[in-house]
């Protein structure tokens, strides 16, 4: 679950006097009076995103060239829910709107334009690249308006896991390679280690640190109990492959012996005391310093403090990722096929003075030329054309791979969001990838000392040691974490008090003294069941099998 990006202002709406001034909110103008002229559209979204240009660098002053618009973009640090409840309410809109989870809120306060018809007149780079996948632009069942464009990859061949048990290169290196397999294995690792190397540049050596602070929590503490007992990441629900029947994830006997372990990790004093009280930029800085060996994360969580490690010297400091489970009778699903995932995206608002004009703009970054600007950059600035195929230079890739702000500068990857891409493999019209990046791309960007602890575990990429695709079937329903649900309704009221009951409990489970942990998680089961749980699970049940109808896979 991709979460990062931050500010911006709202345009107000223009509205119907005495039938003579535009349009209203429930008759949006279709046609701008200036087609060619330069606007500003503001928009929001309920992630950071720390590259943010401005609009500024070479790639996205060309985007500007080209279509005429800028973007004013104000990314929340905190969700977006917040923000996306105040907008609601107002009825007052900024142009375009990335809401993740909260699409539902917009849509019944009836935030956003339906764009069925300015995708069909307006946009054939739109229709080309989502192609076969449009009945997963639908909304519901009852309602196929399309109000969001889904920005994730469309045919995209993953050649890295996006999440894992992260070690050290140097806890690995010392101890001679050992399988790193089960959390015992991994937790073995790290002791180990760590008594061996009880400081790390002079400071005490962290042996697991976790991430708990606000959303986070669900990404690093218990996210992961879901690939450790072989279930791919569906939110707060685990959903079975064969009835479809939601559960809270957390509901799960096999959940319960994941998080036993993580409260042994504490009491042996491997698990960093700060887990449940650091913030964001305390973890990333805990971990650019070099003193934790282990890390339960995602990739895009911790990239920026990799990176840092990397810049500062210390490559044998940064962390290799494993497909650990709890015991070898579970398998990693992080490589499980979702299908293309409808729902995340970005909506243009019934607020906005030019749909048209946006429409055009996420167009064009969904052409041909939008999408190799936004994963080449310029021709002969950041890449060259050699018998007619791009050519990065070693000076250009080293660039990306070292220079943390490479994508600011550039401009290179900065709008990739905002509109939906090609996946990594998918070729444009001159038989050319759209992205970079391939197997022997990501082998060059690997260091040295990562290729050294690769070749020592028989591997070449990292995903060769997780479990393939093929071993799973695809889920029907996609990825549960990004299917809106009804605003308003009692299924979200009581998913909200269970992930409160979440956040204060699994803490306390984590934290207890062990001959206590039984008696703390049966109350964290008391607390779910009171406060509607098993009602939650049967109307999320019955949104899983309508996905499934609505996307027409059964």
């Amino acid at each position: 679950m991709n979460k990062h990006w931050r500010k911006g202002m709202f345009l107000s709406s223009l509205v119907l006097v005495g039938g003579i001034l535009g349009c209203s909110k429930d008759t949006a103008n279709l046609e701008d009076e200036d087609p060619d002229g330069e606007i500003t559209l503001n928009l929001f979204s309920g992630d950071m995103h720390s590259q943010w240009d401005n609009m500024d660098s070479p790639v996205s002053q060309k985007v500007k060239e080209e279509t005429g618009v800028t973007i004013n973009g104000e990314f929340d640090v905190n969700g977006g829910d917040q923000k996306i409840s105040l907008m609601a309410a107002s009825g007052d809109y900024p142009d375009l709107i990335m809401p993740k989870g909260n699409a539902g809120t917009l849509v019944d306060a009836g935030a956003f334009l339906d764009l069925t018809d300015l995708i069909e007149e307006h946009a054939p780079n739109l229709k080309k690249i989502y192609g076969d996948y449009f009945d997963r632009l639908k909304w519901s069942n009852d309602d196929e308006s399309i109000y969001i464009l889904p920005t994730s990859e469309v045919d995209h061949t993953y050649w890295e896991p996006g999440t894992g048990f992260m070690l050290q290169h140097a806890v690995v290196e010392e101890l001679g390679y050992p399988e790193i397999r089960t959390v015992d294995d991994f937790e073995n690792a790290i002791r180990e280690y760590k008594e061996k190397n009880p400081t790390i540049d002079g400071q005490p050596t962290v042996g697991l640190s976790l991430l708990a602070d606000d959303w986070r929590i669900m990404i690093s503490t218990t996210n992961p109990a879901f690939f450790a007992t072989g279930a791919p990441d569906d939110g707060e629900f685990y959903i079975d492959p064969d009835t479809y029947e939601a559960q809270f994830h957390y509901r799960r006997a096999e959940e319960k012996e994941y998080f036993r372990w993580l409260n042994h990790m504490n009491d042996e004093g491997l698990l960093d005391p700060e887990s449940f009280v650091q913030k964001y930029d305390q973890y990333l800085a805990k971990i650019s310093s070099g003193r934790v060996l282990g890390l339960i994360d995602a990739d895009w969580e911790v990239d920026e403090a990799q990176r840092a490690l990397r810049e500062s010297g210390m490559p044998e400091r940064m962390h290799g990722m494993y497909p650990v489970t709890l015991t070898e009778e579970f398998k990693h699903h992080n490589f499980q096929d979702t299908g293309y995932l409808g729902g995340w995206g970005i909506g243009i608002t019934v607020d906005c003075e030019n749909p048209v004009r946006a429409i055009k703009f996420l167009d064009y970054l969904a052409s041909e030329e939008g999408q190799i600007l936004q994963n080449w950059g310029i021709e002969g600035e950041h890449y060259t054309l050699e018998d007619g195929k791009r050519v990065i230079s070693e000076e250009q890739m080293e660039e990306r791979n070292n220079n943390a702000n490479h994508s600011k500068q550039t401009g290179i990857g900065v709008l990739r969001g905002f509109a939906p891409v090609y996946g990594n493999g998918v070729e444009d019209s001159t038989g050319q990838t759209f992205t970079i990046a391939n197997p022997d791309q990501i082998k060059d960007s690997y260091t040295d000392k990562e290729k050294e602890v690769l070749e020592a575990y028989d591997a070449e990429l990292w995903k060769d040691l997780y479990p393939q695709e093929d071993e799973f079937p695809s889920k029907p329903w996609g990825a549960a974490y990004n299917m809106p649900v009804p605003a308003g309704s009692n299924l979200e009221l009581v998913m909200q008090r269970c992930l409160d009951i979440m956040k204060r409990k699994i803490p306390e489970a984590i934290l207890a003294d062990p001959e206590k942990f039984d008696a703390v998680w049966d109350e964290f089961q008391d607390e779910l069941l009171a406060a509607g749980a098993e009602e939650a699970e049967q109307e999320y049940t019955e949104l899983i099998k309508d996905r499934i109808e609505l996307w027409g896979e059964e």
